[in-house]
């Protein structure tokens, strides 16, 4: 059976399981639309999928996935702006109330990122030109933590660059009001998919702590 055959059968399997159980759910989906109360911002991989990590219903969730769940901070160019789009649409028109940075343990991307030769970053390149967004969170791993393992540096930079994200959120002019008129949160957490944990940032006291 090829992959594509895979998921062909397993649409069949969702059909004739899934779809009869949670029938009423996505015909009511179907009519009214979609009013999820939370965006997560996750990461292309294919091993976290933030609806099974956090085991929602179709529509609970509105999911901006890009590589290293990253957002960019708020610029008006000419340019493509695909999950800055997203979160205009998720905060403007769904007016969600929370806005989760997921990040995880393993990220292709930040391990990229910290093996970027010493003042010598990548000028070419779709990845590389995204990854800068980072930049701040691979800066302050190197200061803290120069000469130690990669693996080290590349976790403590999924961490950062998770708070990088966060910070970036609020330079969202519409976003910035929402959070200032308590109508909207902003979380950032970190899934390790090796243990099994998911941790939250604690900004009282700048760590990620596990969920109690």
């Amino acid at each position: 059976m090829s992959h594509i055959e895979k998921l062909v059968a397993g649409f069949k399997q969702f059909r004739s399981h899934n779809y009869e159980e949670h029938r009423a759910l996505f015909e009511r989906l179907a009519k009214q639309g979609q009013s999820p109360k939370t965006i997560v911002v996750g990461c292309c991989d294919s091993r976290v999928d933030p609806a099974i990590v956090t085991n929602c219903d179709p529509g609970d969730l509105f999911i901006i996935r890009n590589v290293a769940n990253l957002v960019p901070p708020y610029e008006i160019s000419g340019n493509y702006h695909g999950t800055s789009a997203a979160l205009e649409f998720g905060v403007c028109n769904l007016e969600v109330e929370n806005i989760i940075v997921l990040g995880h343990a393993q990220c292709g991307g930040v391990r990229a990122l910290m093996n970027w030769a010493p003042g010598s970053e990548p000028q070419d390149g779709f990845i590389s030109g995204w990854m800068k967004i980072a930049r701040n969170a691979r800066n302050r791993v190197l200061s803290r933590m120069q000469g130690e393992p990669i693996a080290a540096q590349a976790l403590a930079c999924e961490l950062e660059a998770i708070k990088v994200s966060l910070d970036n959120l609020l330079t969202f002019p519409w976003i910035l009001e929402r959070v200032a008129q308590k109508k909207l949160a902003l979380h950032g957490w970190y899934f390790d998919m090796g243990r099994g944990e998911l941790l939250r940032y604690n900004p009282d006291s700048n760590r990620f702590e596990a969920f109690s």
